[in-house]
């Protein structure tokens, strides 16, 4: 009777301990998921002062335009939840798409290979945060399924596991600025 009893005991201390792994293993995931957002938003962030910098130099009547872009830069490299950083990448990419079609207007400007490079690797950074927010909401998605499924949901409350949000755009910013020449 005593080998049943500490057998039961051994089934469910090495099912806590591998239930409690598998959150730690998800909780990590979702940090090197973000890590990965955070590298290439970093990467546009830079990207944009200097395209910024080339279609001020033809069309320099445009300073409210270039105001907003730098507002909704600043507040995008500001943002510190999930959340936060969804709304203000969604105003960052309005700006992006209202300074492309200002950029329509200057033919001279959609011809210069220094704009056109910056195009080009916005859109590359852009199909890279893309990516890497699908692999964060992924990991986010197996994170809380654990999180909210029984019985893994006993050890997640007991050792205070939260659900995480997904990194969400608005319906209307889900597609990337358009870069046309």
């Amino acid at each position: 009777m005593t080998y049943i009893f500490v057998g039961i005991v051994a089934v469910i201390v090495l099912w806590l301990v591998f239930v409690y792994n598998g959150l730690i293993r998800g909780r990590q995931r979702i940090k090197e998921a973000w890590s990965d957002i955070e590298v290439q938003l970093k990467r546009r962030y830079d990207l944009i002062p200097n395209l910024v910098a080339a279609v001020k130099g033809y069309a320099a009547h445009e300073n409210n335009l270039f105001e907003n872009v730098t507002k909704a830069r600043t507040q995008a490299m500001g943002a510190r939840t999930a959340e936060e950083h969804a709304k203000a990448e969604n105003m960052l990419s309005s700006t992006l798409k209202s300074l492309f079609a200002v950029a329509e207007a200057y033919p001279d400007l959609k011809a210069n290979t220094n704009f056109l490079e910056l195009q080009r690797e916005l859109s590359d950074t852009e199909n890279k945060i893309q990516a890497a927010r699908r692999f964060y909401n992924g990991n986010v998605r197996d994170f809380n399924i654990m999180i909210e499924s029984f019985p893994s949901s006993i050890v997640a409350s007991v050792f205070h596991f939260m659900k995480r949000e997904f990194f969400d755009m608005d319906e209307g910013e889900k597609a990337n600025p358009k870069v046309s020449f």
